[in-house]
C-alpha cells in the first residue's frame, strides 16, 4: 500500500475541535478518493461515500437537489442503517464540482451538525469562480498531487530513517557516498519513467514493465482528455483544451518551452487572451502546471507576473516521457550520449516544486538570459532562482550569476540542480544532487518562530 504524506494531514484535520468542512482537491487519479476513503474509514464507525459523477451517470438522485432537507430525505433512504451521529458518522462527498450546489449546502451541513462531512473536488477553481455563493468561512481547500519523488521512494521500500539521514546530510551539506548516490540517481531516473500517478507506480511496483506501466499512463491521458469534452459544451473550446494539452511535450523541446499562441491553430496574430479559457482550465483542473513569468525578480513575486506569457508543463513526468520515449527505457535509464533531457529534468522540478507548495515562476531577459524556476524565499523575503542541469556542464549558468551580480534584486543566493554527487557552495551558487529537490518545501516552519 503507497504511503502518502497528506494522509496525516487528513487524520490531524478529523481529530481536531475544527467543524470546517475540508475539501481535497487535485487533478483526477492522484489519488484523493482512496486517501479519504482509508483515513475515513479508520475513523469512523460509519463511512459513507457519494461520488457525484458515478450519481450523474446513474440513478441521479442527488442532482436536483437544492436544500439540506432534500439531501438528509434521499441519504436516510439509501444509507439509513449506517447513519448516526457527528462522532461516529462521516459523509464523503466524492467530485463535488460536478453538482455545484452542494458547495453552497456545505455552509448549512456544517451549521446543522448532523454528521461530518469531508469532500474531494478536480475542478474546483473553475466551479468556485463561478460559484455565486462561496461558503469561505465553512471550508479548507487542501491540494494533493500524485506521489513525488519521496514517496516514490517509499513505495519502493526505501525506508524513511534513511531519508531522514539524507534530509540531514543535505540540510548539513555533507556528501553522501558513491553507491548511495549512484543508487538515488537510478531511482530518481525510473521516477521520470514512471511518474507519481498512484495506479502507474503500483503497476510499476507489481510488474516493472514498462509497457504495463504505458499502457496505465496512457489510460490517464486519454481520460484527461475525455474529461476536457465533458466539461466544455462548446465542442470548438473543448478540441482546442485537448490541441493546448497534446501540444505540451512537443514544446517542451523548444528552446523557450512556451506554447505560443500561433501555432495552436497555426493562425497568424493570435493573441494569448483568444485561449485564456483553454489555459484555464487546463491549469485549474491540474491536468497542466503553469509557470509564469516574471518581469522584475524580487520578492514577493506574484507582483511582477507577465500574465500573457507562461510555459506549460505536463502534471506529471511520468506523462511526458510516455508522449516522448513510449516503450524505450534507455535514453533515460542510460543517459545516452546525444539525448537531451533537458525537458525532462525540468517538468519533474516543477512538478515537485509545486507538490511542496511552491508557486512556479520564470524569469527571461534578452540581456541577463533565462532562468528556469524563481521561487519566493518566504524565509529570508527574497527570491531563490533554480536552475536544473541534466548534462555535465552543470556549472555554467550565466542567467543566474546575471541575476545575483544585481544587488537591487536583493537575491541572496542561487540553487543548481545537476546529476553531480557533491553538495558544495561557491560563491552565492549552492550545488547539489537533483534527487534533493524533494526536501525544497514551502512551507517548512522554524517552531522557535510560531509564536509571536
Amino acid at each position: 500500500m503507497l504511503h502518502r504524506k497528506i494522509e496525516g494531514y487528513l487524520e490531524d484535520h478529523l481529530k481536531s475541535e475544527t467543524d470546517r468542512i475540508l475539501i481535497l482537491e487535485g487533478a483526477r487519479q492522484v489519488g484523493k478518493s482512496f486517501i479519504i476513503r482509508k483515513v475515513g474509514e479508520r475513523l469512523y464507525e460509519n463511512f459513507i461515500e457519494i461520488n457525484f459523477v458515478k450519481d450523474d451517470e446513474g440513478p441521479q438522485l442527488f442532482k436536483e437537489i437544492r436544500t439540506t432537507e432534500e439531501f438528509y430525505f434521499v441519504l436516510s433512504s439509501i444509507h439509513g442503517k449506517n447513519l448516526d451521529s457527528y462522532k461516529n458518522t462521516i459523509v464523503f462527498l466524492d467530485e463535488i464540482q460536478h453538482y455545484p450546489q452542494f458547495l453552497t449546502l456545505l455552509k448549512f451541513f456544517r451549521e446543522d451538525h448532523r454528521f461530518r462531512f469531508i469532500a474531494s473536488g478536480s475542478l474546483l477553481g473553475l466551479t468556485l469562480r463561478e460559484t455565486t455563493s462561496i461558503p469561505v468561512g465553512s471550508i479548507i481547500r487542501k491540494s494533493m498531487y500524485q506521489l513525488d519523488f519521496e514517496e516514490f521512494l517509499l513505495a519502493n521500500n526505501f525506508g524513511s530513517d534513511t531519508l531522514a539521514t539524507l534530509r540531514q546530510k543535505m540540510e548539513k551539506g555533507e556528501n553522501i557516498d558513491e553507491a548511495m548516490h549512484n543508487y538515488l540517481i537510478d531511482q530518481f531516473r525510473r521516477y521520470l519513467l514512471v511518474g507519481g500517478m498512484p495506479d502507474a507506480v503500483n503497476e510499476y511496483i507489481a510488474s516493472h514493465n514498462i509497457v504495463k506501466v504505458r499502457e496505465v499512463q496512457e489510460s490517464i491521458r486519454t481520460l484527461y482528455e475525455v474529461d476536457a469534452t465533458k466539461y466544455e459544451e462548446d465542442n470548438n473550446k473543448s478540441l482546442l483544451i485537448r490541441r493546448i494539452y497534446n501540444m505540451i511535450p512537443s514544446q517542451m523541446e523548444n528552446k523557450k518551452k512556451r506554447i505560443v499562441a500561433k501555432d495552436i491553430r497555426d493562425k497568424v496574430g493570435d493573441r494569448f487572451d483568444n485561449y485564456r479559457e483553454e489555459f484555464e482550465y487546463l491549469t485549474y483542473s491540474g491536468i497542466a502546471l503553469n509557470v509564469n513569468s516574471i518581469s522584475n525578480p524580487k520578492y514577493p513575486l506574484s507582483e511582477s507576473v507577465h500574465k500573457n506569457l507562461l510555459k506549460l508543463y505536463l502534471n506529471d513526468v511520468g506523462l511526458l516521457t510516455a508522449q516522448l520515449y513510449r516503450n524505450n527505457v534507455r535514453p533515460v535509464l542510460s543517459d545516452e550520449e546525444g539525448v537531451n533531457l533537458g525537458s525532462v529534468y525540468e517538468s519533474v522540478i516543477a512538478q515537485e516544486l509545486k507538490a511542496h507548495g511552491h508557486n512556479l515562476f520564470y524569469y527571461d531577459n534578452k540581456q541577463k538570459g533565462e532562468v528556469d524556476f524563481l521561487i519566493d524565499d518566504y524565509k529570508n523575503t527574497s527570491v531563490l532562482p533554480i536552475e536544473v542541469k541534466s548534462g555535465k556542464n552543470y556549472t555554467i549558468h550565466s542567467a543566474i550569476d546575471n541575476l545575483l551580480s544585481v544587488s537591487d534584486y536583493n537575491i541572496k543566493s542561487g540553487l543548481i540542480l545537476s546529476n553531480s554527487r557533491e553538495i558544495r557552495t561557491s560563491g552565492k551558487i549552492t550545488y547539489m544532487p537533483v534527487y534533493y529537490i524533494m526536501f525544497i518545501n514551502a512551507d517548512q516552519v522554524d517552531e522557535s518562530e510560531i509564536y509571536f
